[in-house]
């Protein structure tokens, strides 16, 4: 345990900065249950797999690649079912997205746990910033795209991070997604989890008078292979930084497993989750207008991808 973890109190939730994945899904029977998680093969997508099946549930593990998922679902016990979505690719998440309504049985969650971060250089993926691309319009077309097999009880579970409060000053730069006007590592990932926050609060307002839920949250910072790209000599840092003030991944992990099937998380609707409690997000990150636009930019995207 971190110092941090042992400093940090609970929430109104009972869970907390220490709380880990197997303590907040400790006494649920998950049986009958199906989640699709996002990256699931590595970090917190993979420990996320690995403790909802430990509680009955079938995992959906999605990775860029079938031997990725093939792999990460053949080593946690349970029921899982490997399926293939690259976010970057449309073609790849249209497919992911027809597999599992082909399949014909409810998600009763959709963990949109994968993404990319701070790329140190320009990239573009049809015409786009990778991390928005990737992180964002994915996402978009796949939770999109599985509205129909959704539950009347599902819930969309979207992780943002802290990381939201870097992104540019409009939050969006809508004249700037293919990075032509300039390009930061931090911002645009930045704008991508203000993306992934903006994209829950919007598919709450459409879920209003259903039972279904859409929520963004912030895991905390672990220690990831999500941290690849950063400076070697932030890296670094962070390594020693663990034992002492970090997340480990079953507390990195535990607020999305917490806000996908725990029953105190079912109520919330449009909230931003930390330590399995509900938090307070940037002005930007609550801002329905610029919801609204994103939504609107995004469809735009996708129709023409």
């Amino acid at each position: 345990m971190s110092i941090v973890s042992a400093l940090k109190g609970r929430g109104p939730s009972g869970f907390g900065y220490g709380s880990t994945t197997d303590e907040v899904t400790a006494g649920l029977d998950l049986t009958g249950r199906r989640v699709l998680v996002t990256g699931c093969n590595s970090g917190l997508g993979l420990e996320t797999m690995r403790a909802l099946c430990s509680r009955g549930a079938t995992v959906l593990g999605a990775a860029r690649d079938l031997k990725k998922a093939q792999a990460a679902c053949a080593s946690v016990a349970g029921a899982t079912v490997p399926v293939v979505c690259e976010l970057s690719e449309p073609a790849s998440v249209r497919a992911c997205v027809a597999e599992v309504l082909g399949q014909g049985a409810p998600l009763h969650a959709i963990i949109a746990n994968a993404g990319i971060m701070a790329l140190p250089k320009l990239e573009l993926v049809h015409g786009f910033e990778r991390q928005f691309f990737t992180n964002h319009i994915g996402h978009f077309i796949l939770v999109t795209g599985l509205l129909p097999a959704l539950a009347a009880d599902a819930r969309v579970v979207m992780l943002s991070s802290a990381a939201h409060t870097s992104a540019p000053k409009a939050g969006i730069e809508f004249d700037n997604l293919d990075g032509a006007k300039g390009y930061s590592s931090i911002t645009s990932y930045g704008q991508s989890k203000l993306a992934n926050l903006l994209f829950a609060r919007e598919l709450a307002r459409r879920f209003q008078g259903t039972g279904k839920t859409a929520n963004a949250l912030h895991p905390g910072v672990i220690d990831t292979n999500l941290g690849r790209h950063l400076n070697p000599v932030f890296r670094g840092v962070l390594a020693l930084a663990a034992p002492l003030a970090l997340k480990s991944i079953p507390q990195g992990a535990a607020t999305q497993v917490w806000a996908a099937v725990h029953p105190d998380a079912g109520p919330h609707n449009g909230a931003y989750f930390a330590d399995c409690n509900v938090a307070k997000s940037s002005r930007l990150g609550e801002d329905a207008a610029l919801a609204a636009r994103l939504w609107a930019r995004s469809e735009a995207i996708v129709a023409a991808c």
